[in-house]
C-alpha cells in the first residue's frame, strides 16, 4: 500500500519565534489519518504512553479533552487559581508536564487566570490582562490616557478595511468605556475596581463584545499590510494557503476561531503591546521541564512591560505573579 505524503508545513512569521507546533519529519501521515477517537476519555496521558511519541493533533485533542471535562461549567474568565491547581489536573497523567508546571512555578510564575476554551481565549486573555494592566499602573490616568490614544489612532485602519462603523463602533466602545472607567466614575460614582473588571469580562455580552472587537482590530492589522504576513496565511487544518481575504474572514473574524502566530503578532502590533507566550506542551526531551517563552515586541515604549499568557495545545490563559498582579 503507498502511503499519501503529507503536505508541507507551513511557515512560520519569523518575528515570533513560536515552536513549530507542525508535525515531525518521523511522524510521517496526515493529522486526519489519526483515529478521531484518541484518548477519548483520557485526558490524561495514559502512564504506558510516552508524550514525545505524540503528534501535535494529538497533544491537542490530550488537552482539549483535560479542558472539557476537568471543568464543564467554567466561566468564560475566572477567579486567579494557584498554580497548584493547574498541577492537579495532570498529577495522575504526563510527568513532563508536571516538570513544565514546577518550572514555571520556580520561576515566580504562580498562579494563572483560566479562561473558557471557545476558541476565544486568546483574544479574551489579552483583553483582560490589557485592561488589568492599566487598572494597577502606577499613574492610570497617564496609562489609560495613551492606550485610549493608541486605539482611537486605529479607527482609520478599520476603516480602510472597509468594516462598516455601525459593526464596530458599539464593541469597540464596550471596551473603551470599561477602561476609561478606571479613571472616570460611573453614574454611581463608582471606578473600575478588579471585581468589576472579572464581572465584566465574566459577562457574555461585555465579554463578547470586547472579543469581536479584538477580532475586527486584528483583521484590520492584517488587511492593512498584506505584505507583512504574506506566505503566512494558511488553513490550520489541511496547511492549504489561504487568500488575504479568507483566512480574516474565516480564521481571524470569525467568533471561536483559535489564534495563532499570525493573529497574535497582528493583534499586538494594532495596540503596540508586548505578548509574552509560556509554551506549555509536555515536550520536554531533557526532562528537566524547561518551558521555552516567545515574545512578540511591538510596544512603542523599551520598558514596557508584556503581558504574559500560557499556552497550552489549542488554549491560552492568562500567567501571572502574585508578587505583581497580573
Amino acid at each position: 500500500m503507498t502511503q499519501t505524503s503529507r503536505p508541507p508545513s507551513p511557515p512560520r512569521l519569523k518575528t515570533t519565534g513560536l515552536p513549530d507546533d507542525q508535525p515531525e519529519d518521523d511522524h510521517d501521515v496526515f493529522m486526519s489519518e489519526q483515529p478521531a477517537t484518541f484518548l477519548s476519555g483520557h485526558p490524561i496521558l495514559p502512564e504506558d504512553m510516552d508524550i514525545r511519541d505524540l503528534m501535535p493533533s494529538q497533544l491537542y485533542e490530550m488537552n482539549q479533552n483535560l479542558l472539557n471535562e476537568s471543568v464543564p461549567q467554567k466561566p468564560l474568565i475566572d477567579e486567579l487559581a494557584s498554580m497548584s491547581v493547574l498541577r492537579e489536573e495532570y498529577e495522575h497523567g504526563s510527568a513532563s508536564f508536571l516538570r513544565q508546571i514546577d518550572y514555571l512555578t520556580k520561576d515566580g510564575y504562580d498562579c494563572v487566570r483560566r479562561t473558557r476554551g471557545d476558541g476565544d481565549c486568546f483574544y479574551r486573555s489579552v483583553a483582560y490582562a490589557f485592561v488589568e494592566r492599566l487598572l494597577y499602573s502606577p499613574d492610570p490616568t497617564m496609562a489609560v490616557g495613551s492606550a485610549l490614544s493608541q486605539i482611537e489612532s486605529t479607527l482609520p485602519m478599520l476603516t480602510g478595511a472597509r468594516f462598516d462603523p455601525f459593526v464596530y463602533e458599539d464593541f469597540m466602545e464596550c471596551f473603551t468605556t470599561l477602561i476609561q472607567s478606571i479613571v472616570v466614575p460611573d453614574r454611581e460614582g463608582l471606578t473600575l475596581t478588579p471585581q468589576s473588571l472579572l464581572d465584566a469580562f465574566q459577562q457574555p455580552e461585555s465579554s463578547n463584545s470586547i472579543v469581536v472587537y479584538l477580532r475586527l482590530l486584528t483583521s484590520a492589522q492584517i488587511r492593512a499590510d498584506p505584505d507583512a504576513y504574506a506566505g503566512f496565511l494558511h488553513d490550520p487544518d489541511n496547511y492549504m494557503e489561504l487568500q488575504l481575504e479568507t483566512f480574516c474572514q474565516h480564521y481571524v473574524e470569525a467568533v471561536g476561531k483559535e489564534a495563532d502566530h499570525v493573529q497574535i503578532a497582528a493583534l499586538s502590533r494594532a495596540l503596540k503591546i508586548n505578548v509574552k507566550i509560556a509554551y506549555l506542551d509536555g515536550r520536554d526531551p531533557q526532562e528537566v521541564g524547561k518551558v521555552d517563552f516567545h515574545e512578540f515586541i511591538f510596544a512603542d515604549d523599551t520598558t514596557s512591560s508584556s503581558l504574559v499568557l500560557l499556552y497550552r495545545p489549542g488554549h491560552y490563559d492568562v500567567l501571572g505573579r502574585s508578587s505583581s498582579r497580573i
